[in-house]
């Protein structure tokens, strides 16, 4: 009797077929079948061993593949978005007693020194956002030792490659700190704050992503719990620095290393100790390349080159308003950047918490539940955004004094700044939770294009395009303007990617 052909297509990266053998390939160099799908290279390597069914799953992990949407979604969400915005807190706690104790010039020096900063944090994106998103994969497979396996090559690359990079910005500080548009009289501030928070990066992006781990593992409150204790610290040795021991922006810097310090060192801690889940064991610290590294590298590029497009966009950006509004209108931007981290570190904090939940499902090849974690994240992200586009039409003066004297120089500017930054927050939910879909299932260009579509295709040529003819204004209206199109792009992507995953959802239900 002959069997019936499926039909080909490409869905989340993988090609269904019916391949002449499970587990086989014709040579080396030919695709590995898996599943009923045909590896894609770049993933092959990681991607060329069958579940191990003598390795029991964890009860935490396994329930990310049975439990209600809305219920996994609230109890690793929650915590994810408790945890970013107390990440948030950094930025406001800083700006805030920075403003009041050193005045407009220590905001702009630390909105200045925050692209080489970004810059520095991009390497350990590359690694972390790769890195989880094979673990959790391999978590839905069932194959905890293989994700073991990534989590011990993972933490030695966060620590090294950012520990690297923020070497070679210390070696050349102030020709970077003058090229990202500090002025002579920022430059001090800024070299002070940048310096100690350069010097600690690679204790502090471990950390931060050792968090991820943590939330993937299956224990979300444990994840928050890290970040919680590093705000509290941050809250406390903030003021005690700045207004106590008078030590000015290296105050405010010294806070924030040691309030990252303890979370990276609760995390850490969090890995080494016995437990039903996976560890971090010394035998996988050695690297591998072809089945781990290099798989981690490709998926994570696509965070990453968004991270260092963010940083170079802060770069133009900043030397934009230090040609068109000067030192004030920096410092004036540092006040937006605190306050829409607060506005967006929930919709981050949504997608950290669902892009496990994503992975794991779509390794177990459940898509009907990964579409249905996409609209419900969708839904919720646009509530925070149009929620936050609210507040700041309605209230922006408040939201301009809680860094600002009543008296400053800085609140027309500010208000005005906030009122035409934030216009098209209320759409913008949309295209954020499509890019992290396409970082869950492993399609790192779909994720990178998106990424880069708001960042660098769009927004970059705006600001340097729109000031030409409206002066700071061209500069405010370049952000609404990129998030309006990013919207009308990524319908195209995404609406694709959920057609295709209600065909293969029908082509696994006829196939058993």
């Amino acid at each position: 009797m002959a069997m019936k052909k499926s039909p080909k297509m490409k869905i989340g990266g993988l090609q269904p077929i019916r391949p002449p053998r499970a587990g086989t390939s014709a040579c080396n160099n030919s695709p590995i079948y898996w599943k009923g799908c045909i590896i894609p290279p770049v993933l092959k390597p990681a991607m060329d061993h069958l579940p191990d069914p003598s390795v029991p799953e964890p009860e935490a992990t396994a329930r990310i593949g049975t439990d209600r949407i809305s219920r996994l979604l609230l109890r690793f969400s929650i915590p994810a978005i408790a945890g970013m915005l107390v990440q948030a807190l950094y930025n406001i706690v800083d700006r805030m007693f920075i403003g009041y104790g050193i005045g407009p010039q220590g905001i702009a020096g630390v909105t200045i020194s925050f692209p080489l900063m970004m810059a520095t944090v991009s390497f350990s994106i590359l690694v972390g956002v790769g890195a989880n998103t094979l673990y959790s994969i391999r978590m839905g497979e069932g194959r905890r030792q293989e994700a073991e396996r990534i989590l011990g090559n993972a933490f030695g690359l966060l620590f090294f490659i950012p520990l690297a990079a923020s070497l070679v910005a210390l070696c050349f500080l102030d020709p970077l700190l003058r090229l990202v548009g500090a002025s002579e009289e920022l430059l001090p501030h800024a070299r002070a704050y940048a310096r100690i928070v350069l010097g600690a990066a690679a204790l502090s992006t471990t950390g931060h992503g050792l968090s991820h781990f943590v939330r993937s593992d299956g224990h979300p409150f444990v994840s928050m719990a890290a970040m919680i204790l590093g705000a509290v610290t941050n809250t406390i040795l903030d003021p005690l620095f700045i207004f106590v021991f008078r030590w000015g922006m290296a105050g405010a810097a010294w806070a924030t290393v040691i309030s990252q310090g303890l979370s990276f060192a609760w995390c850490f801690g969090f890995f080494l100790m016995p437990k039903e889940g996976t560890r971090l064991r010394r035998r996988n610290l050695r690297l591998d390349f072809r089945q781990i590294v290099w798989p981690l590298l490709a998926i994570g590029f696509a965070p990453f080159a968004m991270n260092l497009a963010n940083s170079l966009l802060n770069v133009i950006l900043n030397r934009g308003l230090g040609r068109y509004g000067g030192d004030d209108a920096i410092a004036v931007m540092g006040i937006l950047s605190a306050y829409m981290s607060i506005i967006f570190m929930p919709v981050f904090g949504l997608t950290q918490g669902a892009q496990p939940l994503m992975g794991y499902n779509f390794g177990a090849r459940k898509y009907g539940r990964v579409r249905h974690l996409f609209w419900t994240c969708v839904i919720a992200a646009t509530i925070l955004m149009t929620c936050g586009w609210g507040i700041s039409q309605l209230f922006p003066l408040p939201i301009v004094r809680l860094f600002v004297s009543a008296d400053s120089r800085l609140i027309p500017l500010g208000v005005h700044a906030l009122r035409v930054f934030t216009l098209a927050f209320p759409i913008i939910g949309f295209p954020i939770i499509g890019g992290h879909l396409f970082q869950a299932i492993g399609k790192p260009i779909q994720a990178g294009f998106l990424a880069l579509t708001r960042q660098v295709i769009l927004f970059i040529p705006f600001l340097l395009i729109f000031p030409r003819f409206w002066g700071l204004n061209g500069i405010f209206a370049a952000a609404p303007a990129s998030d309006t199109l990013t919207f009308l792009i990524s319908i195209i992507l995404v609406s694709h990617q959920l057609r295709l995953f209600q065909r293969l959802e029908r082509e696994t239900a006829e196939t058993g």
